[in-house]
């Protein structure tokens, strides 16, 4: 299925973190549902939701993007990438983020992903944009996928498994994801808590329909209906 990211940028002006109550019929669907009090209000921060059957006419605006303590509490909503223009990686770098999902599945039937999106490059233009993401579920899977500007995958369409990646004891459970993007020379490494879960040749990410180079724009990413404190957000 073919999608696309389209732009958006609010500001928020509800300042209390309030957590949506949800349609429960739209998400057992598996529909994005709108989240109350949503948009970003964190300065410099931007983002795109997916052109999607589940987002439907849905925008930026339909999540929440908000400053928790040291770092953010996003709900969606749409599946959503984020990210400020300011953050820019080139050569070899490692981007990382701990990923606490407090209530695993609170707002959906089944997990939904989240992790870190990497090697942005015309994000405004929706015809030649382009950005990676590898993302963990807290079912103890992960993907490693991109737009460019069309949806794609890399090692294969389905979630793959690896014990290193936290499982959730049950819905409602809090479940904690480490994640890392690394570029390192001709490769691209998605480690999560600590382990290397998947390594790709640069070759599998860059070309015609895929990243216009590893460098770029990095930011985080998340699959709609979640609930996720985002922390210890840097690159190195």
């Amino acid at each position: 299925m073919r999608m696309r990211l389209i732009h958006g940028l609010t500001l928020a002006t509800a300042l209390a973190l309030i957590v949506p109550s949800l349609a429960a019929q739209g998400a057992a669907q598996g529909d994005s549902v709108a989240v109350k009090g949503g948009g970003i209000s964190v300065k410099g921060w931007t983002g795109k939701v997916d052109a999607s059957k589940e987002n439907g006419t849905l925008t930026i605006s339909d999540g929440k993007f908000a400053a928790e303590g040291s770092g953010f509490r996003v709900t969606t909503g749409p599946s959503a990438t984020y990210w400020n223009p300011a953050n820019k990686a080139s050569g070899d770098y490692t981007v990382s983020a701990t990923f606490n999902e407090p209530k695993y599945m609170n707002i959906n039937d089944h997990p939904h992903p989240y992790g870190i999106a990497f090697a942005g490059n015309d994000l405004d233009s929706p015809d030649t944009m382009s950005i990676g993401y590898c993302s963990a579920y807290g079912n103890g899977t992960y993907i490693m996928r991109g737009f460019g500007p069309a949806a794609f995958q890399v090692g294969g369409r389905a979630p793959v498994a690896n014990a290193a990646i936290g499982k959730a004891a049950g819905k409602n459970e809090p479940v904690t994801q480490m994640i890392a993007v690394s570029v390192k020379g001709g490769n691209v490494e998605c480690s999560i808590n600590g382990t290397v879960v998947g390594t790709f040749p640069k070759t599998d990410l860059v070309g015609p329909g895929k990243l216009k180079s590893t460098d770029g724009v990095y930011g985080l990413r998340f699959g709609h209906n979640t609930d996720v404190v985002v922390t210890n957000f840097v690159k190195k």
